[in-house]
């Protein structure tokens, strides 16, 4: 990591009425290591960064306002970073905002519980700052960013399928379909870019977002995984054979 003069490490105040405003909450009890982290993320426009320096603190800062995105350290006071990633998946109000998870503990195991405990990204110290902003515009260009005291109700209905975006909640005929995390944000993706092609590169850039790691096969098996679910609202996910995919209006 290239170590720079901090911008200053103190708490930023989020300006409510702001609402072009990118607020991204950093949780990290190493002091310096946040105000390089704010620093190089608020050289981004209309980007402000707030620091705390616990798992706790974390939570009240989230319940004062949602940020558009967390980065969130595994070794904290009070509540360890998994912990607050488990409180977090589990509020309504928080459950889809992007955490990515950035600490020493570089096992196999700590990234596939990070991950499994739905952390978009999991990046390990030392790090790059470059690549940790790059990480945070890749997670951020998702369809899903905003919290959901701000987002528009975005809601399908189709022939055969209706999805509610906000609401989680998928039907088939009348008869709801769950869904991986992966496979309702995929879905996504093809119905708000609805009758336009999106390449398997772009489909991993906005639903896995910057992970060198996953390969564009991983696209071809959560697509088939996705129509087998939706059954016959699946036919409304076409291939454009050397292209990639699109939801087509049925």
């Amino acid at each position: 990591m290239t170590l720079a003069q901090p911008h200053g490490t103190t708490h930023s105040s989020w300006p409510a009425q702001a609402a072009s405003i990118t607020r991204i909450l950093v949780v990290e009890d190493e002091h310096d290591i946040a105000g390089l982290i704010k620093h190089t993320l608020e050289r981004e426009p209309d980007t402000q960064v707030e620091t705390v320096g616990s798992g706790d603190a974390a939570l009240k800062a989230v319940v004062a306002q949602a940020p558009h995105l967390i980065i969130l350290d595994l070794n904290l006071p009070v509540l360890s970073g998994f912990e607050v990633c488990r409180i977090l998946r589990a509020r309504p109000a928080t459950k889809h905002v992007p955490i990515i998870m950035l600490t020493a503990r570089a096992t196999e195991v700590d990234r596939v519980s990070g991950l499994d405990l739905g952390a978009d990204d999991y990046v390990t110290k030392p790090f790059s700052l470059r690549e940790l902003a790059a990480r945070v515009r890749a997670v951020l260009r998702r369809p899903h960013v905003m919290p959901e005291d701000e987002s528009p109700s975005r809601v399908y209905r189709g022939k055969v399928l209706t999805a509610d975006f906000e609401a989680v909640a998928i039907e088939v005929e009348g008869q709801p379909v769950r869904l991986t995390r992966r496979e309702f944000e995929l879905l996504q993706c093809l119905v708000e870019n609805r009758n336009r092609v999106l390449s398997r590169d772009r489909l991993l850039e906005r639903v896995w977002g910057y992970d060198r790691q996953i390969e564009t096969r991983s696209v071809d098996v959560h697509v088939g995984r996705l129509r087998a679910k939706l059954g016959s609202a699946g036919e409304q996910i076409e291939t454009v054979v050397g292209l990639g995919y699109k939801f087509v209006e049925a």
